[in-house]
């Protein structure tokens, strides 16, 4: 009878862990060495360290398998390095990859990672002029051991706050429309032309959005979503965080003891181009300003009870339609021309691998995480902003977020008429085709658990 009361004990006891929820966090160093590429290729090798990158998230535990976010101080992470990053995050959590986000926040003062264009580029005698793969697979090891370490000191949520704030005087569209409807002018991270600074801040989501984890009444995580490039100034090999970093750690300052973790939203067509003239003074002007908008979404959430059954995470795989300007033979003629620029070079690499991949097979996965009654959808590539605010409306009223920057193998991602628009994102850069808006609402809708 004692075993049977025991036995019996025993099992309410599992029962009533499993239905809670827990979160582990970590945070590691991601800063690059002196001399290592940053930003692929595309400005000044490493030669000071402004401030550190992190690579830093949380494990969310009790709700079926864990699952991972991660967001890096980080230009980009694309293709098989994507890959590589979420099954080291998933070994370590004891998880499966689909189960793990990865994202940065793009930075141009950090380090990007695509190891099968290092790779091919190193066939071709540019080695190490994209990346540093060996750096790359040290950050892995330390995220690895850096997560196995957090599950030891998961703490329980009882509770998750949810809150937004309006960013004021950050956030402007990069790309202003003239009368024909077209690309008119590019408004890009910083401007000192006068009549790109005084029109209007165009097709934005000026709301910084908030989810706290609680116990009770400790707050344990802060995570924050907004939509915008992150530059303030960059390009002479100082890597830094730049000012999205800066005014996460003045959170963090704010409130010691809970890990910050920032995610870029769809902020592939929006910078701080009207507001910012490059000058130095505008960097921690852009932090303080975007650090008041995530202290608003704090004092300003609502609290809700969770509980495991409530805690829910579905991806959706998705064909990426590749843009009809993407030629093999074209790109393979470019990349073994030594006449060519280099810039030119490492693109049409960039270019191959993820024409290959996709004619490959390979699909790209949607996430959605459902806290209750609020989701955050996690997508790929440098997404315009029209996304993030199609999400939203598909669920008007309720609590939706979005982090961009998943997998950066696509590049910019655009919506179909803009592709019709010029301008440099879709007129030059995007890998994908404008059939793009109907697979990726459609992957949303289903993640929204919306009707078409």
């Amino acid at each position: 009878m004692m075993q049977i009361f025991f036995g019996v004990f025993f099992l309410t006891v599992l029962s009533g862990f499993a239905a809670g929820v827990q979160i582990a966090t970590f945070n590691v160093d991601a800063t690059p060495p002196l001399g290592s590429t940053l930003c692929n290729g595309a400005v000044k090798p490493t030669k000071e360290i402004v401030t550190p990158l992190t690579a830093r998230g949380i494990v969310i535990l009790g709700a079926e398998q864990p699952i991972v976010l991660c967001a890096l101080d980080w230009v980009g992470i694309a293709n098989e390095s994507h890959d590589a990053f979420r099954q080291t995050l998933a070994e370590a959590a004891g998880t499966t990859p689909d189960r793990v986000t990865v994202h940065t926040l793009h930075q141009h003062d950090a380090p990007g990672s695509d190891f099968a264009t290092e790779q091919l580029l190193a066939t071709h005698g540019l080695p190490g002029l994209f990346s540093n793969a060996a750096f790359d697979r040290e950050v892995m090891l330390r995220l690895a051991a850096g997560v196995k370490e957090s599950l030891a000191k998961a703490q329980t949520v009882t509770h998750i706050g949810l809150g937004a704030g309006k960013v004021e005087q950050v956030a402007s569209n990069r790309r202003i429309l003239g009368s024909d409807g077209r690309v008119a002018l590019m408004r890009l991270s910083s401007s000192k032309n006068a009549e790109a600074q005084a029109a209007a801040e165009g097709v934005i989501d000026p709301q910084v959005r908030l989810i706290a984890f609680w116990n009770d009444d400790k707050p344990v995580a802060a995570l924050t979503y907004y939509a915008t490039h992150p530059q303030s100034y960059y390009g002479q090999g100082s890597v830094n965080w730049d000012f999205v970093g800066m005014a996460r750690e003045m959170r963090a300052e704010a409130l010691p003891g809970i890990a910050c973790v920032h995610f870029d939203g769809a902020g592939g067509n929006v910078a701080a181009g009207k507001y910012n003239d490059g000058g130095q003074d505008k960097r921690p002007l852009l932090a303080q300003r975007l650090a008041d908008g995530m202290k608003l979404a704090w004092d300003t959430q609502t609290k809700h009870a969770i509980t495991a059954d409530a805690v829910k995470w579905t991806v959706e795989p998705v064909a990426m339609p590749v843009r009809d300007t993407l030629v093999e033979v074209d790109l393979t003629a470019k990349l073994q021309d030594e006449s060519q620029k280099l810039p030119d070079r490492l693109r049409a690499a960039r270019d191959l691998i993820f024409l290959r991949r996709t004619q490959g097979g390979h699909r790209i996965s949607l996430g959605c995480l459902r806290l209750g009654s609020a989701r955050v959808l996690h997508m790929p590539g440098e997404l315009f902003v029209e996304y993030q605010i199609a999400a939203q409306a598909m669920r008007l009223g309720e609590f939706v977020a979005m982090a961009a920057y998943g997998d950066y193998g696509p590049g910019y991602i655009g919506t179909a008429v803009a592709y019709g628009q010029g301008g440099y994102e879709t007129g030059i850069v995007s890998r994908v085709a404008p059939q793009v808006e109907q697979v990726l609402m459609d992957g949303m809708r289903k993640l929204l658990e919306v009707r078409p």
